[in-house]
């Protein structure tokens, strides 16, 4: 296993993240379990989950993918060998969660203390803003909104309410997910500005359809050493090939839940089959290398790899094996520029 030292923290993890959101959703506790052992035992050292997992988000499972974790921390004995990160989520119409979902001292508060409770632990070493307060481009939406109202919640206030998690000792560092340049930087100059905590690393989507935090993001993360935490490094499993033609395996997650389309443009299934194509010419199985791309990029401090088999999970884990040839990444960047960015 490979780790880095996240800048401006103590945090050394894993190069593979665990990421957890099918958990009580498509695999039970005891999958869950089986997952955490077998990535512990090949050196994963970072778990991420967050206040709304499982998704697909619904009332009657919201919290169970921390309570497995939890369950697991307490029956492992291993809370002192892992990084656990999790998430407040933001504005959104999700009243079983809090009737409020804005980014304010009492909701941050509240949120905290319902994860802590079921993680089963006194703190979390990463909480990450799952999404911004205010209206901006994430989860697949494009065109800005240009909204015409001010938020109520302002970052500052929001910056200062997870200020107050790290003093009381419930959260050690912060971070952000599903952000922009903007708001990377506006909540930088706010902490150096304020004197409060910085935020340590970003969690957005990056994979071969979805490059977009190569633009602009990326040059914050060099300069600022917010690094990239990738989720959705195989865009849903798209990047496996599994789906094309048509096709729609039992049990995968992009047959069960219909919701998933972000991955499902003309644009990007053309792409998906260049890059299996790709692959399969140079004898590599095709997720395994999308996962090295991304294992590779300079700006990635961890990619955050799900599974819902052990298969899967170990396939995954083992991309940190595979070498990406000077040949085959002139394929890739060829591809990516005439399939350019096809499902941000």
């Amino acid at each position: 296993m490979q780790y880095n030292k996240l800048p401006h923290s103590t945090l050394e993890v894993s190069k593979i993240c665990l990421g957890t959101m099918t958990f009580g959703a498509q695999n039970n506790q005891q999958e869950a379990f089986s997952q955490l052992d077998y990535a512990l035992e090949r050196g994963v050292n970072f778990i991420d989950t967050a206040e709304m997992y499982p998704v697909p988000p619904t009332k009657e499972s919201q919290g169970l993918t921390e309570q497995y974790i939890g369950n697991w921390l307490k029956h492992s004995d291993k809370r002192e060998k892992v990084v656990v990160a999790t998430k407040v989520a933001g504005p959104r119409n999700l009243p079983y969660i809090r009737d409020n979902m804005s980014l304010d001292r009492r909701n941050i508060h509240l949120a905290i203390d319902n994860s802590l409770a079921r993680l089963q632990t006194d703190y979390v070493d990463l909480y990450q803003i799952h999404w911004p307060q205010r209206q901006t481009n994430c989860f697949g939406q494009l065109n800005y909104p240009y909204p015409t109202e001010q938020e109520e919640v302002t970052l500052i206030e929001t910056l200062e309410a997870l200020a107050e998690l790290i003093k009381v000792g419930k959260v050690r560092y912060i971070g952000v997910s599903n952000e922009t340049p903007w708001g990377v930087m506006s909540l930088l100059r706010l902490a150096e500005k304020h004197e409060l905590p910085r935020i340590v690393s970003i969690q957005n989507p990056y994979n071969l359809l979805n490059r977009s935090f190569e633009v602009g993001l990326s040059e914050i993360s060099h300069y600022e050493g917010v690094k990239l935490l990738a989720y959705s490094p195989l865009a849903f499993g798209c990047l496996s090939g599994k789906y094309l033609n048509g096709a729609r395996p039992d049990g995968a997650r992009c047959t069960l839940f219909d919701r998933f389309v972000r991955y499902f443009t003309p644009q990007g299934l053309n792409a998906t089959q260049a890059y299996v194509n790709l692959a399969r010419e140079h004898g590599l199985d095709p997720a395994q290398m999308a996962l090295a791309f991304v294992n590779q990029r300079p700006f990635v401090a961890a990619n955050i790899i799900g599974a819902t088999n052990m298969e899967q999970l170990k396939s995954n884990i083992d991309s940190l094996d595979v070498v990406l040839s000077d040949e085959l990444l002139q394929g890739l960047q060829e591809i990516g520029t005439t399939y350019s960015n096809p499902c941000p």
